[in-house]
């Protein structure tokens, strides 16, 4: 009996990034009868808006407790070379697009390390093209993705079936085993947490 775990997650959550390493770490210890399902969540809508300032001396606030709790690593440049809009999508948009090359879980880290290592904006389409063609995707293909009715379904259908579970906050994690559904622990600090919860329901 197989069992699906899935990873409510976005490119641009902050959290997500300072998550990056222990779920590195769980996933290469994840046993062999989990299947892993990647859900986007979502976090901000399209909008051309600039970021409020206040917005984005809070988001700063997260960068700066998460560099101190976990030891992420954050390049604070971006707020000064970038315009910051409070806008996920594209970026997710970025995922699945990717995804139609067999690329999306490579574009969810080249979008993390653009936004918090390079100070490359990730709402931007021109940012997403860059890193497309960095991971040596076919450009023509994922230009046409990009803006897609498909692709836009494909978010919408994923955003709504993250807000039909209950999940509000990214990331968290959800296992499925014989139709039931198991709302499992994020250890930002230990993989082996999760990993016995895991094995704990998997028995």
């Amino acid at each position: 009996m197989t069992a699906t775990l899935f990873y409510f997650h976005d490119p641009m959550c902050s959290w997500c990034w300072g998550y990056q390493a222990v779920w590195r770490c769980l996933l290469q210890n994840m046993p062999d009868e989990v299947n892993v399902v990647y859900v986007l969540g979502g976090l901000a809508q399209d909008s051309d808006e600039p970021m409020p300032m206040e917005m984005q001396q809070a988001i700063q606030g997260h960068w700066r407790r998460i560099q101190s709790e976990l030891g992420s690593e954050f390049n604070f440049d971006f707020w000064s070379r970038c315009q910051p809009r409070r806008s996920t999508y594209p970026a997710c948009r970025a995922v699945i697009a990717a995804a139609e090359q067999d690329a999306g879980v490579m574009m969810i880290l080249a979008l993390q390390r653009a936004y918090y290592l390079r100070a490359m904006n990730p709402s931007e389409n021109e940012t997403l093209c860059v890193l497309a063609q960095e991971l040596g995707l076919d450009m023509q293909m994922f230009q046409a993705d990009l803006v897609s009715d498909s692709v836009e379904k494909i978010l919408q259908e994923q955003i709504s079936y993250t807000r039909s579970v209950g999940v509000s906050s990214f990331p968290s994690l959800l296992l499925d085993h014989k139709n039931k559904r198991y709302r499992l622990t994020i250890d930002y600090k230990d993989y082996q947490t999760t990993l016995s919860q895991i094995a704990h329901i998997l028995d």
